[in-house]
Order: C-alpha cells, then structure tokens, then sequence
C-alpha cells in the first residue's frame, strides 16, 4: 500500500503535460512535430476532437439509419395502401350501386376517401394525381347525377383535406415542366369542376383554407391565357363561388381576405381575369371592411411583401369602381374604404410621387400604368364632396369621441394623404374641399342647412382636447406630441390623439388655401351673417372671434415646437433606408455599412398619412406658414386703394383687429434674452464653421482638375470602389443632418427669431440684427470695425509678412474709380468680383468726365454717398438700367419683362437657344441683379438708410428665405391673390369679379393659359402665351375650378414670372446679409430697416444727437451757439412733414433710424458757413452735414431752411 499523509492510500495521478518521456529508461523516439508542452496540448486537443467527431458520425449514421427505415416502412406500407386502394376503386367503379343512390348512407365512397388521403401526396408520386382526379372525377360525377345530400359529419373533413391536397397540387403547378398538355388540362379541368362542387357543399367548412385557395388557383391563370380551353371560365366560377355561399359572417371575412391576399395581389391580374365579371359577385361593404381590418393590422408588413401592396391597391380600386356603379355604396361603406384607402396611400406614398414623375424621397418599385391609372382616379372631386357631405355636425357641448367623430377624422386621412401623394394636384383637392359644405343642424323642421367646409372643421377642431388644451397652455403640446409622454397613453388613447391631429393638419391645409385666395374685405366679413347669395369664399369667412382664438392655438403650438424642440428630438430610432438601394448599380451586390435615418418611433410619435417622416418636423412648416399668414394679414386687413409715401409708410394706413401685443409670447425674459441669443448665434455659426471645414476636406480628396466633371465621375475605381465611396458620403450627409438636428435643439431663441419672429418685440429684433453685423463685422475684420483702422492693420500685416504686393492687390479690390453719371455700371465692373469681400471697407474716389478726381476726404461719408447714388440710379424706373419698375403706388419690384425681352432680341437676332451666346447675356442680366442684391445688402450691413420703398409682394420674400442658409429660392413664399394688389390692380379687380360672378364663368371663354407683355418704347408690345398648368389650353376655366385659376394666375405673376430676377437679387443679398438674420422680420419692418422709421422726426432725440463744427461748437460753458438755438426753436414749429424734407435733405432719407438718431452714421453734424444772412442753407449729404449760415433772426432762418429744402439744392460734395 501506498503510505501517504492525507487518509486516502490511493496513488495520485500524474500528468505529464511537458512532452518529455520521464522514463529514463525507456527508448528516445523520433519526433516530427513541435516540442514541449505546447504541442502536448494541440496534441490532446485534436485527439479529442477527432473522438469527438468520430462519435458525431455515428450518430449520424444511427439517424440516416433510422430515417431511412422510417421512410421506406412508410413507402412501403402507401404502396400497399395504393394497391388496396386499386382494388377498391375498381370495386366501386364495377359496382351497380351508385354511391349515393341510398341517399348517401353508403359509408364505403368516405371510407375510400380517406383510405386515399392516409397515402396521397401528388408532389412526390405522379401516379397519386391520377388517383385523386379519378376519385374527385368521380364523386362530381356521381353528386351531381343523384344531387346527394352529404352529411357534414361524415364528409366534411376528408373533403376539405382533399381540397388543401388539390391546392398544394396548384402552388406546385408552376414549378415543374407540363409533358402532356392534353392530359393535364383533363386533370386540371376534373379537379377544378370538384374544387366547384366542394364550395357548393361545404363553403363554411372550407374557410380557413380561402387564403390559399384564392393564392393557388390564380397561379393556374397563366395555364389558359387564351381561354379556348374553359379553363379561364372555370377559375372565375371558383373565385366568385366562395363570396356568393358563404352564409356566417366569418366564414364570409375568411372569403373576402382570401380574394384580397390571395387573388388581388397577383401582379398583371388584369389581364388574366375579368375583374369587370367578378365585381359583380362581390359585396362592396364586405370587400371595403375586410380591406380596412386587414391593413389596419401590424403584421401586415409581414404577411405581404411591399412589391404586391401596388397591386392590391389597383385591383381593389378596380373591383371596388365597378361595383359601386351596379349598387352605388353606402355611407359606412365609404368610411371603410377610405380608410383602407389611406392606409395603402401612405404605404406607398414615395412609390407613387415617383412614378407619377414626382420627387420621393427614395428608390422606389416601378409601378404598372394599370396601377397608376387606377390609382390616379382616386382625384375624384365628386368622392371628395360627396364625403364631406356626409360628415356630421358634432354635438358643441361635447368633445369629439370616436363614434361620433369617425366620419371627419377618416375623411381628414384620406384627404391628408391625398395632399402629401398627389402633390401636383394638391390645389385642385383643397379647392374641391374648399368648396365643399357639410350638414348642420338648423334646429328647425327643415332639418338641416349647408356649413362651409372651413367652419365645419374649425368647429370640429376647437372642441378638440388638442386645441382647448394648447390654447391655454404653449407646453401642453409636449404632451400632446412628445415621444416620452405618448408612451404612457394606452394603444386607444394614442389612436384617439392622431385623429385629432389629423383633423386639425386638415384644417390648417384648408384656412391655409383659403387665405391666399381670400381678400381682405372677404376676411373681415367673418363677423356678417351671410345671406345665401353671397359669394362662397366670403360665406367660408371666419368671424374674427374665432380667428382670435386659432392664432391663440397656433401661436402656442409654435412656440413650443420650437422653444422645446429638444423635447421633441430627445428620442431617435435607427433604421435602415429603404431609399438607399437606388444608389447602387443592380450588378454590385455587396455588403454595404449600416447606413442609417433617424426615424420617430411609430408607437411613439405622431403620424400623419402618407408622410414617412415625424409629423412634428412637418406639422411645424405648416403652422409656421399659417401663422405667418394671418400675421401679415392682421397688419392689412384694411388697405386703401390709393397709397401714397408722401407722409406716411403703406403699412400704416391699416388697421388691426387685436391688441398690439397680442402676438407676443409672455414666456420670455428680455433682460437676458439678448445675451442669450447671441450666443446662441455664436455657437450655430461655429457649427456651420465645423461643417464647411468637412467639405472642404471632402472635396480636396478630389483631383481640382477635375472640377468641371460631375461628382460621380470622379469616382475612380472598380464599380464596387464607387457604391462603397458613394456611401461613405451617404453617410457623412446623414451624419451632417443628424448634427444639425442636435444643433438646433441648443438654439430655441434663434428657431424662434427665425420662424415666429413676432413673438418677439420689433426694437428686440432690431438691436438684435445689429448685434449679429457687429460681430461678423469683428470676426471678418479681425476686432476693428472702424475702416480706416481697418486698412492700417491690413497694411501692417503686409508689412510685417513681406507680402506687399499681396496687400496692395487687396487693398487695390476694395477701391474704386466711379464716373457720377455712370456709378452703377462702374460699381458693378469693379466690385462684382468680390463677392462677399463687399462686406470689408471699401474707398470710392469720385470722378469726372475727364477722369479727375473730385476733392473731398472719404471718413465714411463718400461710401455712403457712393451706394445711395447706385441705389438712385439703379432703382429708377426710368432712364435706368430697367432693372425695376414701379407700381401704381410708386412702389419698387423686379422687372417681370426683362428676361423675356433680352431672349425676344435673341431670337431676333437669330442666336440660337442653349448655345454660349444664348446663355451669357441672361447670365449678366442676373448678375447685375445680384450685385444689385449685395449692394442693398451693404446698406444693411453698414447701417446706412436709403430712400427706396419696394412693394410689399417683394419685400415678403426677403422674409421668407431665412434657416435655409441661401436666398437662392424663393422656397418659403406662397402667391396669394391680395400680394397681386401691389403688382397689379386691373388684374386684381378683375380675379375678384371672376370669384365672385354669380353667372356661368364659361362665358368668357377663358382657359388656363396666360398673356404676357413685353413692351418696347416706339413699338407695339408683344405678347407670350403660357400655359398655367399641363394642357392648360384646353382646360376651360369653369364654377368648380376658378379658384384654382385664380391661385395659378397669382402665382404665375408673383413668382413664376419674376423667378430668376427675384432669386439673382436675393442671392446677391444673401451674400451680405444672411437670411436667416431677415426672416426675424416681415415686409414692413424690413421697409423700416431699409429706409428708417416712418414716425414722426423726434426733435430732441436729433438734437441731442447732433454734433457741432466750427463756431458752432460747445464750449466750456455747454451752451449752443444763439443761431443754433434758433435753429432747434424752428425746428419744433415746422411741420413734421418739413423736417423729413430736412432730414432727405441732410441724410438723403427722409426717416428716423430705428432705434433713434444715435445709430446714424455718420451723425447729423451742423457747421457754419458764413455770415451772410441772404444766403441759403447747404447740405453734404455723404456726411449728413447741414452748413448753416450765422442767422440772427429766427423768422429768416425758419424762411430760408424751408425754401432750401423745398428748392431741392445743396446737394454738392464740399
């Protein structure tokens, strides 16, 4: 025994794990592979692998084993089956006795039935085929010579399994190759009669297989294509049969789901089947039901591909168009079917925009024209009225609650989804809905009478809980839109809410398209009982009250969308793009990296129909733009028709219908608010600093010689190098928005600022704009404004560094040569090049014919002088370049006819279009208005007013092309017919009797189509025909669509027309000003900002803003000079309109800055200018400077000052 000291006597084991032999004595053998332990280890671990798999196989081996003896029992013990059933086949067939000659008591015809299903299997033995269309051949044979009736317990089951092995028989049908054509159409033609005579039997028994019998059996309409072989016939009695001898209500829905999954969605169905015939055995509330239950399910995406969903939408429409002309539907049935409608539309929203020729946000499946067609057919104005006609007029004590508001908010869908797929007849469906009514309970024995469509859905959405509750406070729409908030709501609470939503995106699209067809006269009849003779748009007219009230709403909503967009942001799913695909060539099919969207969870978020994206993101463009809308019109709602500048700014002639402070928001505090913004601004313009940093990095990994070649050209590399570059930059252009979308989250005063501007007071606004020019003016000029410091630095860096003729060069830009009679040409030669450099100082020498230049020391007051002689000369109607025209009320807008009379020389000339000499003079034409642009845009920046008043329409899109970073489109301005007012006043008055004519508009024999005039001097205009719309000469202008005409016409003229002069202008002021910094103001604050302040001059405001030269300045003891005590004593008794007369005449505007005479520069200065009392006042206007003479009396002082500024002279350079 083996002595140890731990109680157990047994010897340990010893392992060896070091590869050495420990036996001294035993023989040294050879080894091949590696030494030690290690290779001991790798050693043991392939012994045990190989073990390992030596055990595997054997159990393989046991289970082929046992596999195999399962199958070929099992093959042997159906062989012997089949034999038995030979023999008993052949029974029955010898037999005399038919099997239901008893009347189907004989047991042995079910017990051979399902003698056959323990063996039959078509798909693997051939021969069973012909064993189940012998029996199925015989059973319709025998049925129908006896008309047997079967029991249900006897017969039911094995007849519905025969029926499923039938069915996998069809699914298999297209998978293998036909040998006999003959012989399988005997096959096919037996057990379809039997398929037949099973529904008649047992149609209730056979519902849970619909879905596949409706599946299976259209795979067989591709065997009889011709239909000369009765085949075709045959499959339209089978798939009408099941929806004709269905009799519960369930086994009728399994029906109806199997012909919508299983039929309606076989691509090229159309023409395989007439759909014509069938729609005549379907009932449309059952089809429009089972459609709406189906879809509304969340495992749709699951049970039917996205390719197939085109062609369940087109043959549904189909089936369900025929079928509502044999028995028009009822008003549930339209409820379902819009509904289901919707749902399938939103579905496939991106794939139908992009196959009607719209622009989807992704790669989409090719649709077929049959499916277009009938999904076009869905503009149907008579369905759209017909609805809304239907709606009911909710009880106005109670809120909305599902039973009673299911008719509006399902019809608020299908029109909300209508708008966002149709975008190209978006106007056409609002002015159907617009001119639609609804049904409202009179309250007397005539029932009831008919309530616009704008106040019937504004009465719906303000008994809404959405709207009550925004109404009174901004951050309850948190908890109305807010991802974590809507969590918490149940799955009914959180259906009942994007309803709301839906009816209230509704109404705003509808007031929307009201508003801009819609006068001002019209929008102040709201308060009026109509009579029924009045024209629809004034009877559609909201009474003020309730306007009052929705401006509470959107305000409300607006800021809170903006000022806690991080609440709306704060949740992000990833998900992969379905748009990418389009991307990539069909032949590089490789693994591409997670490309990414971020995308509101749907539980979670807000949905509006047909939009893929959060409806936060696009509910928040469209209150914005209403918003804006009834803000402007609440500054003019009361215009005369006449206007003159003489007194007063156009704007002020109108008056208000709320408190002035109505539109501001009581949230903010303003002592802190100015600081803050700047930050905020800080902090965005570093941000886009990061971004164009990265494009400039992405684009210096692209050969510069090269940059006249496309982007994708420059893909150099395999096609699989090229999808794999092209989605790095997908990427880094997501990774982009995904920055931007967190940016803003830190940047809710400048969303604000921005969007809704007037939450905020005007002189805020103001002192805000002129803090964001001092520090881009700091930034781009390194910390010195002043522009004689400026220089100084310039010429002490070129010094410093050597670079002298660098300097000089730079300085050389900034500096001009400029003949009197010709500023704006020469401005335009040598300052066009700079671009936004037109931001630094620049130096003006004046000259004359003889190219001398004039006496006088630019200290600012030559510059000023420069841009206001180019705005004088390039602003005037006539003798100018042409470049703006004016309207009745003197007011400023780009000329409509310039580019269509520069292409009219053209063609005279016989230069052809699309060549250079085509395109370069139209270029220059624009640049000129671009740089016309940047020099209204360095008025601006620099502070300096100007006398030039432009039509409101103009100014409105200056406010309209902020966030986007470029004024290169005129993206955020929508025509409306008050802004053709200021454009055109015939044509206004005309559109208005168009509106309003109670006759048959077709008498004047209008159509969609438009004249424009160009027009020379000493020769007769021409005129351009233009359509308004594809075809649009032969669409007649009728009752239904004037309105529609109306819009086109207004939107022809304001921003069609004008197009590219106005987006030349406006990027040439973008250049200067970012847009962003004048979307905080509308079109009459803007005027304010170009021109001054239209109040009245403040006299002590001037005064203690004045500085003094020569005799006149204060000395020691602080007082004025007598005559300038005269002069202030004067001042205050002229009347207001003399002192602007002064002020033009000083300053060469005739208004006040607008946060008072202290941001004038240079100041308003006074020197004398002799003794002489006969002589008269004299101004320089470049250095606001008034030379008054040393007056001794105040009459003659007060009689000269007015004769001077009266006569118009002194405007010289001194």
């Amino acid at each position: 025994m083996f002595q140890t000291f731990t109680g157990n006597s047994r010897r340990p084991r010893k392992v060896n794990l070091s590869g050495r032999n420990s036996n001294p004595f035993a023989a040294v053998q050879q080894r091949t592979g590696p030494q030690g332990s290690p290779a001991a280890v790798v050693q043991a671990q392939q012994e045990r692998k190989a073990r390992q798999q030596e055990r595997e196989r054997l159990q393989a081996a046991k289970v082929i084993q046992r596999r195999w003896r399962g199958y070929s029992a099992r093959r042997g013990f159906a062989t012997d089956l089949r034999q038995k059933w030979d023999m008993e086949q052949e029974d029955l067939q010898h037999s005399h006795i038919s099997w239901f000659e008893s009347g189907g008591n004989d047991t042995r015809p079910s017990a051979h039935l399902k003698l056959l299903l323990r063996f039959a299997n078509p798909r693997t033995e051939p021969t069973d085929l012909h064993r189940i269309a012998s029996y199925t051949s015989s059973f319709t044979r025998e049925y129908v010579t006896y008309n047997a009736k079967l029991s249900d317990e006897e017969w039911a089951g094995p007849l519905t399994r025969l029926t499923y092995l039938v069915l996998s028989w069809f699914d298999f049908h297209d998978k293998r190759k036909i040998q006999n054509l003959d012989e399988e159409l005997a096959i096919t033609t037996s057990l379809l009669t039997f398929l037949d005579t099973v529904v008649l039997l047992f149609a209730g028994h056979l519902a849970d297989l619909y879905h596949s019998y409706y599946s299976s059996l259209s795979k067989l309409l591709a065997f009889d294509t011709s239909g000369r072989h009765g085949v075709s016939s045959l499959l339209l009695d089978l798939f009408k049969a099941p929806l004709q001898r269905c009799l519960s209500n369930r086994d009728l829905a399994l029906a109806y789901e199997g012909l919508l999954l299983g039929l309606l969605t076989t691509p090229g169905l159309e023409e395989q089947l007439d759909l014509n015939n069938l729609a005549t055995a379907v009932d449309l509330t059952t089809l429009s039901s089972s459609l709406r239950s189906i879809v509304a399910r969340d495992d749709l995406s699951d049970r039917l591909p996205h390719s197939k969903l085109p062609w369940l939408l087109g043959h549904y429409l189909h089936l369900h168009r025929i079928s509502a002309g044999i028995k028009p539907p009822t008003h549930a049935t339209e409820i379902d079917d819009v509904a289901a409608v919707s749902i399938l539309l939103s579905a496939l929203a991106d794939d139908i925009k992009v196959g009607l020729g719209g622009e989807g946000s992704g790669a989409s499946a090719s649709f077929a024209p049959y499916v277009l067609k009938e999904i076009e057919a869905l503009i149907d104005q008579q369905r759209i009225t017909r609805l809304l006609a239907h709606a009911e007029t909710l009880d106005p004590i109670n809120t909305l609650s599902p039973p009673q508001s299911e008719t509006a908010m399902v019809f608020a869908c299908y029109v909300l989804t209508l708008l966002e797929v149709f975008p190209r007849r978006s106007d056409e469906i609002r002015m159907w809905l617009y001119m639609g009514s609804a049904s409202q309970s009179s309250g007397t024995r005539h029932g009831s009478e008919r309530l616009p469509a704008v106040k019937f859905f504004y009465q719906a959405v303000s008994r809404t809980k959405i709207f009550q509750r925004i109404s009174k406070e901004s951050r309850d729409a948190i908890d109305l839109l807010g991802h974590k908030q809507r969590k918490q709501l149940s799955t009914q609470e959180k259906s009942h809410l994007e309803h709301e939503w839906w009816l209230v995106l509704l109404f705003l699209e509808l007031y929307t398209f009201g508003l801009r067809i819609m006068d001002d006269e019209e929008f102040m009849s709201g308060e009026n009982i109509m009579p029924d003779h009045m024209s629809w748009t004034r009877q559609s007219a909201l009474p003020l009250s309730d306007v009052k009230a929705l401006i509470m709403f959107l305000k409300n909503l607006a800021f809170a969308m903006y000022w806690y967009t991080a609440e709306f942001n704060s949740k992000e799913q990833v998900v992969e793009s379905r748009g990418l695909k389009s991307y990539f060539n069909s032949s590089n099919d490789i693994p591409s990296p997670p490309l990414t969207e971020t995308k509101p969870n749907r539980q979670d978020l807000l949905i509006i129909p047909g939009i893929q994206s959060s409806a936060v993101t696009s509910m928040r463009g469209i209150v914005t733009g209403l918003l804006r809308m009834l803000y402007e019109r609440e500054l003019v709602t009361h215009r005369t028709k006449r206007m003159t500048w003489t007194n007063h700014s156009p704007y002020s002639s109108r008056r208000r219908f709320l408190p002035r402070d109505y539109w501001l928001m009581e949230d903010f505090d303003m002592s802190s608010f100015l600081g803050a913004v700047l930050e905020e601004q800080k902090h965005k313009s570093e941000h886009h600093e990061d971004d164009d940093e990265e494009e400039d990095d992405e684009e210096t990994m692209v050969d510069d010689s090269l940059d006249g070649y496309d982007r994708e050209a420059r893909l150099i590399g395999t096609s699989r190098t090229q999808a794999v570059r092209r989605i790095e930059r997908l990427k880094r252009q997501q990774q982009k928005a995904a920055r931007i979308r967190r940016m803003e989250d830190t940047i809710p005063r400048l969303n604000i600022l921005e969007n809704v501007p007037f939450f905020i007071p005007f002189e805020t606004r103001v002192r805000i704009f002129r803090e964001f020019v001092r520090e881009n003016q700091e930034v781009r000029r390194n910390g010195l404004i002043d522009p004689d410091q400026w220089r100084m630095s310039v010429m002490q860096r070129g010094l410093a560094s050597g670079a002298m003729a660098l300097r000089d060069n730079y300085l050389k830009k900034q500096s001009a040569r400029v003949r009197r009679d010709r500023v704006f040409h020469d401005a335009f030669e040598q300052f066009y090049d700079l671009g936004e450099g037109l931001k630094e100082p620049i130096q003006i020498t004046f000259v004359d014919q003889f190219d001398t230049p004039e006496a006088g020391i630019d200290g600012g007051g030559v510059t000023k002088e420069f841009l206001t002689s180019i705005t004088s000369e390039a602003f005037m109607p006539d003798g100018g370049p042409e470049l703006f025209v004016e309207n009745d009320q003197h007011l400023l807008y780009p000329n409509p006819e310039i580019i269509d009379k520069q292409k009219y020389f053209l063609r005279e000339a016989g230069i052809s279009e699309r060549s250079a000499d085509w395109n370069e003079p139209i270029r220059e034409q624009l640049r000129e208005y671009e740089f016309l642009g940047r020099v209204v845009g360095k008025c601006l920046y620099e502070g300096i007013l100007i006398d030039i008043r432009f039509a409101p329409f103009f100014l409105v899109k200056w406010a309209l092309t902020g966030g986007s970073g470029s004024a290169t489109k005129e993206s955020g301005y929508r025509a409306n017919i008050n802004d053709l007012r200021d454009l055109d006043e015939a044509l206004y008055e005309g559109l208005l009797k168009l509106k309003n004519y109670a006759g048959n508009v077709e008498d004047f024999g209008l159509d969609f189509t438009i004249n424009d005039t160009i027009s020379f001097k000493g020769s007769p205009p021409q005129t351009i025909t233009r359509e308004l719309c594809p075809n649009g000469a032969n669409m007649p202008v009728t009752n239904e669509n004037r309105l529609v005409y109306i819009s086109y016409v207004a939107k022809h003229r304001l921003t069609v027309r004008p197009h590219s002069q106005t987006s030349a202008f406006l990027k040439g002021l973008g250049t200067m000003i970012q847009p962003s910094w004048l979307s905080m103001f509308n079109q009459s604050e803007l005027q304010t900002l170009i021109s001054g302040d239209a109040s009245e001059i403040d006299v002590a405001d001037l005064r203690r803003n004045t500085l003094y030269g020569g005799v006149y300045v204060i000395g020691d003891d602080g007082e004025e000079h007598p005559t300038i005590k005269l002069f202030w004593k004067a001042m205050e008794e002229i009347s207001d309109e003399d002192r602007r007369k002064l002020l033009k005449y000083v300053t060469s505007t005739p208004r006040a800055p607008l946060l008072g005479f202290n941001q004038l520069h240079p100041s308003f200065s006074i020197r004398d200018s002799g003794s002489d009392q006969s002589r008269l006042p004299s101004a320089s206007t470049c250095v606001n400077l008034l030379k008054l003479p040393i007056y001794n009396d105040k009459q003659v002082l007060k009689d000269k000052l007015v004769y001077a500024i009266n006569a118009g002279a002194g405007f010289n350079l001194s």
